[in-house]
């Protein structure tokens, strides 16, 4: 983990936005919708949009971002394959919650008049304790709404209680954010062993999960878990990142009726786009080989 750092926070962000861009949609909503487009086109591929940026410290650059995200939701009256995802940083968590959360609020108000899902990200552990409770406190009046959990929290198995009576709607996933070790495992088989736990966990609550992994056989014992538990595939789905090289499994999942959405990040300003990659590269083997492979010419 820490060679991927020191290869992510040295490498230019000319050649990070070069030789990682497929990661990334592109540099406009009307080229994230076009990837979306493609994809469900050619696959059946459903897809949830991403306006990358986060962190935000004025109303102004919040309230672009906002807007942004209204704009893409009336792009979305025709594409039924697309859903939004936001997170609390870009929406002015650190500007003031309370804003955030109005705002927030305005978009999941829209969304549900649209029927539109739109998921509420988990960002650093900072923020986790107020993301679960304002998704608690809006989810009965939005159900469009869903959110995140990441399993290499130690909280996350109990998290899941929070959750009771929501019929939530829960992407589950490791995660990407820095941690500190008394708060989460460091192992990533013990992330993935734990993600099944509290999968169990959700479904035995009756909530729909979204199952976040590009690990194959961690694909599989979730399916696994998920046939033996009874849960109809209208109640699950799988989830992956745009550009990570997973068709063959993606193919797989939709002849057996599964969903499968992928995350599509587009960027309005490039700055953005490689600070998601480096975080990306860092937790990600198989970015960090990408870049390295580019930068060797091969």
């Amino acid at each position: 983990m820490s060679f991927r750092r020191f290869v992510a926070n040295a490498i230019p962000g000319r050649l990070v936005r070069a030789f990682a861009a497929p990661y990334v949609a592109g540099d406009s909503l009307e080229k994230g919708l076009a990837v979306a487009d493609r994809l469900y086109r050619d696959g059946g591929i459903e897809t949830t949009l991403d306006v990358l940026g986060e962190a935000e410290k004025t109303e102004a650059k919040v309230t672009a971002a906002v807007e942004i995200y209204h704009r893409a939701l009336d792009a979305l009256k025709d594409r039924p394959y697309c859903t939004l995802s936001i997170k609390p940083g870009h929406f002015g968590y650190y500007v003031d919650p309370v804003f955030c959360a109005a705002n927030i609020e305005r978009l999941a108000r829209c969304c549900q008049a649209a029927g539109r899902g739109l998921t509420v990200d988990m960002e650093d552990t900072d923020v986790t304790d107020w993301t679960l409770a304002t998704y608690g406190a809006l989810k009965a009046k939005y159900p469009v709404m869903g959110t995140v959990l990441q399993s290499r929290l130690f909280r996350t198995l109990d998290d899941v209680d929070r959750l009771d009576g929501l019929n939530a709607h829960v992407r589950l996933c490791i995660g990407i954010y820095n941690v500190p070790g008394k708060l989460a495992y460091t192992n990533k088989r013990e992330m993935k062993e734990n993600l099944l736990r509290v999968l169990r966990k959700l479904v035995e609550r009756g909530h729909y999960v979204c199952v976040g992994t590009h690990d194959t056989l961690y694909i599989a014992k979730a399916r696994a878990l998920l046939e033996e538990m009874g849960v109809p595939k209208n109640r699950c789905e799988f989830q992956m990142l745009l550009g990570v090289p997973r068709e063959a499994t993606q193919r797989e999942l939709r002849a057996a009726g599964y969903t499968v959405r992928l995350y599509v990040p587009f960027a309005l300003d490039w700055d953005d786009a490689v600070a998601y990659l480096r975080r990306r590269m860092v937790e990600s083997p198989s970015m960090a080989g990408l870049v390295l492979k580019n930068l060797a010419g091969g």
